[in-house]
């Protein structure tokens, strides 16, 4: 208890003693807030500052209010407000409060810095970071742990690789949280290597620095090595983190490796780990694009709370296995929830009404975007419209969606207009967008393969051959398409036309007898429900 807070009531005592208690409602704090404003507390920044950080944690607009009512404030309730507009991404209105903290003649300290530093990291502004350095030098912080720490987190974070580089070789009291700031910045540039080797050099490693590796290799695209790290990570008898089975689960559905998957998901209620809406999503996104969409499901139903990312992921998962029907369905429950789409689950919906060959719910859909929600629809958007209509056989409303789009429309949205195209047969419209992407430099591959199968859906071979040399001229070349299979947990890539792998022989005798198998089926099928062939 403060000197100045003794001076009130016994009852302002256990009030502010009420405080220290780990869960209140915003109706208690409001009611505290009551009782402090009346007994004259509130004039005490003690009892202030812990009222503070309780409504910070609920109602960023009261905290800031009741902030700006404070009669008197210190460092520490500064360093709070600052903390808050931190935690919830708004590093603009830190930094603008940090400075009319020197304004009001209120030096900060250590804690004011990390939090400062941590500001210009999500700006990813390196002058910034410079400017506040030169505030810490000046004010003789620069040897403490959290500003050392926050200073290398914020050049890292700016890819200032070298300044962060010099602060840590010259830094004395290295600890994890130092090594990893220093390991996630080489990731965010790419530096898998130098962030390895750093790694390996760790003294001492905790849940954060293995995470930080998973997660840095699998935005990298390295989803193999990330796995690895986390075998070795099992070695090392260290406990996986929330952080770090979310990046796993990513790296298992960019995979298709369900096997994997599975695993984890054992794992994490082996450990009692809470599924949160964060890792209910990595669940449900790993299991759709592995194709086990039921397990998707029940893992979406299970979740205590479900956000729009929960739901997203679960439609757009429906929708990519063949289950449009019950993602449209999940899209009407989540309105009726009142939960907001964002423009990603709008996207999937679009999709699955076009599959569906649901014209005028896809119309009502698209048209709630701007109407309903406020979103301003993107080329996705109009592309996915465009494939709707398309699918119906609708060309001329198809193209005069194209005509009035508000942005020129790119490859996406002249991609589903020229698969319309090969549906119906419309060579002249083929050819005609086909001329406009060359034109403007978006004929990839893909195109002009498209075109192609048009002018052979119809036997035009003559045209066929002209299009595949046309590619040949301009140096166009196709990617080759790839298949992903996993086999004892480990996954293997098979790229069209490459015959590489060892066991080539042997794969190509086990596909002739699967291909064997299967027409033999299809021969039997007549004689046969499906039921029984299942069996």
């Amino acid at each position: 208890m403060s000197p100045f807070a003794s001076k009130y009531s016994k009852s302002s005592y256990r009030t502010i003693n009420l405080l220290n208690k780990t869960y209140l409602t915003t109706p208690q704090l409001k009611q505290i807030q009551s009782h402090f404003i009346i007994s004259g507390a509130i004039a005490d920044p003690f009892a202030a500052g812990k009222l503070i950080a309780k409504f910070a944690i609920f109602d960023l607009s009261h905290t800031q209010a009741l902030f700006h009512f404070l009669p008197q404030r210190s460092t520490n309730i500064w360093n709070t407000m600052i903390k808050a507009f931190t935690e919830n991404h708004r590093p603009e209105n830190a930094l603008s409060l940090y400075k009319k903290m020197l304004e009001s003649n209120f030096l900060p300290n250590n804690y004011t810095f990390s939090f400062v530093f941590r500001a210009c990291s999500e700006l990813c502004d390196v002058s910034l970071g410079l400017m506040y350095h030169t505030h810490v030098v000046r004010l003789g912080w620069e040897c403490y742990d959290f500003v050392q720490n926050g200073l290398i987190h914020c050049y890292a974070s700016c890819k200032s690789m070298k300044v962060a580089r010099k602060l840590f070789d010259v830094s004395t009291k290295r600890d994890v949280i130092t090594w990893t700031a220093l390991i996630n910045g080489y990731l965010k540039i790419g530096e898998a290597g130098a962030a390895m080797e750093l790694f390996d050099q760790m003294p001492e490693r905790n849940a954060v620095s293995w995470s930080a590796m998973i997660n840095g290799y699998v935005q990298m695209g390295f989803f193999n090595e990330a796995l690895e790290i986390f075998n070795d990570m099992q070695v090392a008898r260290i406990r996986l983190n929330q952080s770090g089975a979310v990046g796993l689960l990513s790296a298992c559905a960019s995979l298709g490796a369900l096997d994997q998957g599975r695993w984890i998901h054992a794992y994490i209620d082996r450990v009692k780990m809470e599924v949160d809406t964060v890792l209910g999503t990595g669940l449900i996104d790993m299991y759709s694009k592995c194709g086990c969409i039921d397990m998707a499901c029940h893992v979406f139903e299970k979740m205590s709370r479900r956000d729009v990312f929960a739901y997203t992921s679960i439609i757009s998962g429906l929708a990519n296995n063949g289950a449009s029907k019950s993602a449209i369905e999940l899209f009407r429950r989540m309105e009726d929830e009142g939960i907001r789409p964002n423009d990603v689950t709008l996207i999937s919906v679009l999709n699955a009404c076009s599959r569906m060959g649901l014209v005028e719910e896809g119309l009502r859909i698209f048209k709630s975007i701007r109407d309903v929600y406020g979103i301003e629809p993107g080329a996705q958007h109009y592309g996915c419209l465009v494939d709707l209509i398309s699918r119906a056989g609708l060309l001329e409303q198809a193209i005069n969606v194209v005509r009035e789009m508000p942005m020129n429309p790119d490859s996406y949205v002249l991609g589903a207009l020229l698969g319309a195209c090969r549906v119906h047969g419309d060579i002249d419209l083929g050819r005609e967008i086909v001329e406009g992407l060359a034109e403007r430099c978006l004929d990839q591959s893909g195109i002009h393969v498209l075109l192609s199968n048009i002018y052979a859906s119809i036997n035009q071979w003559d045209d066929v051959e002209r299009v595949r040399k046309g590619m040949e001229e301009k140096k166009v070349k196709k990617v080759p398409g790839f298949s992903l299979i996993e086999v004892d947990g480990s996954v293997f890539k098979f790229f069209a036309g490459d015959r590489s792998h060892d066991q080539m022989k042997e794969i190509e005798f086990t596909s002739l007898g699967i291909d064997k198998d299967l027409k033999s089926i299809q021969v039997d099928a007549g004689r046969f429900t499906i039921g029984q062939i299942c069996q």
